[in-house]
């Protein structure tokens, strides 16, 4: 990103004087941030009134969440699909507090956001104030400490700058998370004593591209002298994801997915054997447990639980290579045999460099190592795309049966809607469903693509239900043009679904795919698979395209296959606001759920 003029700040309006919100969203305007997620609140007021003087001028504007967790998924969505920083806001007490959930779903999932909140006036600090939430309250200061990179009260009009510069930075630094600004009443309405920045903040916080010369060198040595290769690609390859496939066709090496990658590789790669870890795939397994394997490349992957499929040992072995551009995963794998450490798309230019000249230069036995698998692949770009893995259920993936099966459902989506669609699935047995049959159509092999993540998206470490109804919406801001189809379930949409009333403000396509079950799908077959007490599972049945009619969005209920295809895809899709598809699916199917079963087994 190029480094943006100084003077591209918010022009403050003639007789009023610049406060600090004013500088607060001048920096953001140089960062090229246009929205500001929150909920509006008395002590956050300050920060509204330079946020409606900046959207005069053209500058960042704030769009209003229906709570304030459902802010934080939006600024999470939003960074996530441009690159830029996330920002989210919220007023005193329990405004902070409802944040707090949005926050740590953004830390775990390494995603750079500013948190702005608000306090009482410190003149009242101890003294009982509405919604206080100072030290001497219930400290929401504290509360944050646990779930953010930075974290500090502004307690001076002097301290904004260099703190908020502080929090910035350190928000976009590795790892990548959270950055929390608490300003007193008081504070964030002081004059300002500049009215623009003072420093080019823009060119601070890209990380330049470095990488370990010596371990590369030694990934390169590897690569040559070894012929089976396995890659696990994570959803930090999402930049150079184009250099790595391309590296892969190379050496012939298998590719499967975290599910977090899974958006990153085409299921129709003739390389790709699937996702590993939840809703993952068994030829996903199988690959890994392959006895002649001879390196598992894990790439850009926290290796958490479901990216490690569930801690599995032909993974976290001695025959791993991580790759990283973030140190901190690199403590999950202790008993890799070599780290590398830099930016991913830097390292695999030099490999693909080096592979390149070993090729077309190297000695005979060099180029036969070269060869991964026993049998090349060889592509014909003219051949209908297939896939080259099987599904858990293959007959209720054509299913033709009433009510529709989830399968079917999965199948018949990225059918409909067109290749550019982005896909968020909500946890609980949606993202199951979707990670295992969810396809989406992105059939390209290699070269370069969108550098801010894949078409599908899931949030599966901090796992918040309703992150992908508030994402959707970030996600719809972020990448306007593109339809995008929010697949949650009715216990998440009961929990958080006010947020559609955002997406009909702001009139965006988004798509909102109720699997309704009226049930916790999750619950209710985890406890019949563990043989557990069937209890606190069941939910009432709701007409949920009743709901969204009444909310302002298009609603529509789908009982069977026949019902999904019958609708109008392109008025969908080009409708100025957003759809709900109530669709009642067979309650009795199971989700492909077997990892998270076996890792809730294996504890003692």
């Amino acid at each position: 990103m190029d480094s943006p003029d100084l003077r591209n700040v918010v022009e403050i309006d003639k007789g009023k004087a610049t406060e600090a919100g004013d500088l607060v969203v001048s920096y953001l305007r140089q960062l090229d941030v246009e929205y500001v997620f929150g909920v509006p609140g008395g002590a956050i007021e300050p920060l509204y009134n330079a946020l409606a003087r900046s959207a005069r001028e053209g500058g960042p504007r704030p769009i209003v969440a229906r709570h304030e967790a459902g802010a934080a998924f939006m600024a999470d969505g939003y960074a996530r699909n441009t690159g830029k920083l996330g920002v989210c806001c919220a007023t005193t007490g329990p405004g902070t507090t409802n944040l707090i959930t949005g926050v740590a779903s953004a830390y775990e999932n390494h995603i750079p956001m500013l948190v702005l909140t608000a306090q009482t006036a410190l003149s009242n600090f101890g003294r009982g104030a509405f919604q206080e939430s100072s030290c001497t309250g219930t400290n929401t200061l504290g509360m944050f400490e646990f779930c953010t990179r930075y974290n500090s009260l502004v307690s001076h009009i002097d301290q904004v700058e260099r703190k908020l510069n502080a929090a910035i930075m350190t928000a976009f630094q590795s790892p990548a998370g959270p950055a929390h600004l608490s300003f007193p009443l008081d504070v964030l309405r002081s004059p300002s004593p500049q009215a623009v920045p003072s420093y080019d903040l823009a060119s601070h916080v890209w990380q330049p591209a470095l990488m370990d010369h010596e371990a590369v060198d030694l990934l390169c040595q590897e690569l040559v002298c070894h012929s089976r290769f396995v890659f696990v690609i994570g959803d930090d390859c999402s930049g150079a994801i184009g250099t790595i496939l391309d590296v892969a066709l190379l050496l012939n090496a298998r590719i499967v997915t975290t599910p977090h990658g899974k958006g990153l590789v085409s299921p129709y790669h003739p390389l790709f054997c699937g996702v590993i870890g939840f809703g993952g795939h068994r030829s996903a397994e199988q690959v890994l447990s392959d006895p002649d394997l001879d390196l598992v490349l894990a790439i850009g992957t926290s290796l958490s639980e479901w990216a490690s499929n569930g801690w599995d040992a032909h993974v976290l072995s001695s025959h791993l290579i991580h790759v990283e551009s973030t140190e901190h995963n690199l403590t999950r794998s202790p008993m890799a045999m070599l780290h590398v450490r830099g930016r991913i798309s830097s390292i695999f230019q030099r490999v693909i460099d080096y592979l390149h000249q070993h090729l077309t230069q190297g000695p005979t036995d060099t180029k036969s190592a070269l060869g991964g698998y026993d049998t090349h692949i060889h592509i014909d770009k003219d051949a209908k795309p297939k896939r080259h893995f099987e599904l858990d259920d293959e007959a209720s993936y054509y299913d033709d049966a009433t009510p529709i099966k989830p399968q079917r459902l999965m199948r018949e989506l990225p059918r409909l809607f067109p290749p550019n669609t982005r896909y968020l699935a909500d946890t609980g047995a949606s993202f199951a469903w979707a990670i295992h049959y969810l396809l989406p159509s992105d059939r390209r092999i290699s070269g370069a693509r969108d550098a801010h993540g894949g078409i599908f998206r899931a949030c599966l470490e901090f796992a918040s239900m309703g992150w992908a109804i508030g994402s959707a919406v970030g996600t719809a801001l972020a990448c306007r043009g593109n339809p995008v189809v929010c697949i949650t379930g009715d216990g998440a949409l009961l929990m958080s679904g006010q947020e559609i009333t955002v997406a009909v403000q702001e009139r965006l396509p988004v798509i909102v795919v109720v699997l309704n079950d009226s049930a916790l799908g999750m619950v209710k077959h985890g406890q019949r698979l563990a043989h557990a007490e069937a209890v606190g599972y069941e939910l009432p049945h709701v007409d949920f395209s009743l709901l969204a009619t009444s909310l302002g969005a298009a609603g529509h209920i789908i009982r069977s296959p026949q019902d999904l295809l019958a609708l109008d895809i392109k008025g969908v899709c080009q409708r100025r606001g957003p759809t709900l598809l109530d669709v009642r699916i067979d309650p009795e199917e199971i989700p492909p759920m077997q990892v998270r079963m076996r890792s809730l087994n294996s504890v003692e």
